[in-house]
């Protein structure tokens, strides 16, 4: 592995501290309110239950310098499990190195090797080098727009 090689991690409920704090950060960032008590709810059940999803850490030399999420469904449009990535975050002193594309790429190896037919995720338009790091790695506009509603 190079210098410059990121190490990729199955992240542990022993992560979900660290997890929380960077989360938080993601979720300023991109404008995102949530209830905290919900939220770290939410992380220790997916840290629990891989059925739903995928969190990793990114690692060079055991530091974490960054993390990302992608939750599991089934379509029939591609046909197979596809997945959604929800977050990739890259801890600010180490951005602008190529860390979130070798992160990027090596959760499409992951996911691959899960059976993964499909990725999707959501970027704001106001975040040219999110947008440069997904165009570059090959992700479209979809021709549909996405639309969310709150169950409960």
């Amino acid at each position: 592995m190079s210098d410059h090689a990121i190490e990729l991690r199955q992240a542990q409920p022993s992560d979900a501290t660290r997890l929380r704090s960077w989360m938080c950060a993601f979720n300023a960032v991109e404008g995102i309110t949530v209830d905290p008590r919900a939220h770290a709810q939410a992380l220790d059940r997916l840290l629990r239950e891989p059925a739903l999803g995928r969190v990793w850490i990114a690692e060079r030399e055991g530091e974490g310098i960054g993390y990302a999420v992608a939750t599991f469904n089934f379509d029939l449009e591609h046909p197979g499990l596809d997945a959604f990535l929800t977050e990739l975050y890259v801890v600010p002193p180490w951005r602008r190195q190529g860390i979130g594309r070798q992160l990027l790429a090596a959760v499409e190896q992951q996911l691959r090797a899960l059976d993964v037919v499909a990725l999707h995720l959501a970027v704001r338009a106001d975040n040219p080098p999110a947008l440069a790091l997904y165009e570059a790695a090959g992700y479209e506009p979809w021709p549909r727009r996405v639309l969310g509603k709150r169950l409960g």
